[in-house]
């Protein structure tokens, strides 16, 4: 692919699975776009969370393409939970709205993701317009129709640090205290973007790193297409107890470069 070419989205192919995944996220896209701004019902999931309609709507267009183009694969999707045997050796994980709390007070930081297990990914800036994405080898980005190589740098010294509930590493993982780490201060400065859009950005250049809590992130409908994405760019993804991510259960650290990364986990240890 010429990375200096416009190209328009053609049909997904019978092997192209990056194109079915970019078509995926802009359905879902456009949903969560047209929806933006109004009153919109919630469905209480317990623990303070909650979907939107916007949620529930994004999911159902991102099935309508993913059944399209690929009938005979599985799909766990955030919202509509598992379709299809779990066990499939083609599974989608689907995340329709990630960042829901912020696009229920008018925050237009959100992520449409969607990642087939161990292959395609791609992520999409409903508001920007641009999508991320991979192949499995390759990671590019998408908008007006030029496709660009994803290109991670530590340059902006920005780092997002997840610090939503529930923390399952505490007290040996904090990301609060991370923060209050005078090494961090020295080197970086913090950013609270509440979406999984940060991991996109790490891949892209437009964050140093991302830092989160959490349990087996590596099989997670939020997190599975950001991982993809920042491994495919060439990012330095494991676990915040070092190991890579499909090997822990414990949170996760995706970083720019290898100096970056053990910056980071060097603060993490102490």
């Amino acid at each position: 692919m010429n990375s200096s070419t416009n190209i328009a989205d053609p049909a997904p192919g019978a092997g192209d699975d990056a194109e079915v995944a970019i078509a995926a996220v802009r359905a879902g896209a456009d949903v969560v776009r047209a929806m933006y701004g109004r009153r919109l019902a919630r469905t209480d999931k317990g623990a303070g969370d909650f979907a939107t309609a916007a949620d529930i709507e994004a999911e159902k267009a991102i099935l309508d393409v993913i059944r399209a183009a690929r009938p005979d694969d599985a799909v766990l999707g955030e919202e509509g939970g598992q379709r299809g045997d779990a066990k499939a050796a083609r599974q989608w994980l689907v995340d329709p709205l990630c960042g829901t709390l912020n696009y229920a007070v008018g925050t237009m930081l959100v992520a449409v993701n969607a990642a087939l297990r161990g292959g395609a990914a791609a992520i999409a800036d409903p508001f920007s317009g641009e999508i991320f994405y991979t192949d499995g080898e390759t990671a590019r980005s998408r908008n007006g129709g030029a496709d660009l190589p994803l290109a991670p740098t530590p340059a902006t010294r920005l780092v997002d640090v997840n610090l939503d509930p529930p923390f399952p590493n505490a007290p040996g993982f904090r990301a609060a205290n991370l923060l209050a780490d005078p090494r961090f201060a020295a080197r970086f400065r913090p950013r609270v973007v509440s979406t999984t859009l940060a991991l996109a950005w790490v891949a892209a250049g437009k964050r140093a790193a991302y830092v989160t809590d959490g349990d087996d992130l590596s099989g997670s409908v939020h997190f599975a297409a950001g991982i993809a994405l920042c491994r495919a760019a060439g990012c330095v993804v494991t676990g915040i107890d070092g190991r890579p991510a499909e090997q822990t259960g414990h949170g996760l650290v995706a970083a720019a470069d290898g100096a970056t990364h053990e910056l980071l986990m060097s603060m993490i240890r102490g």
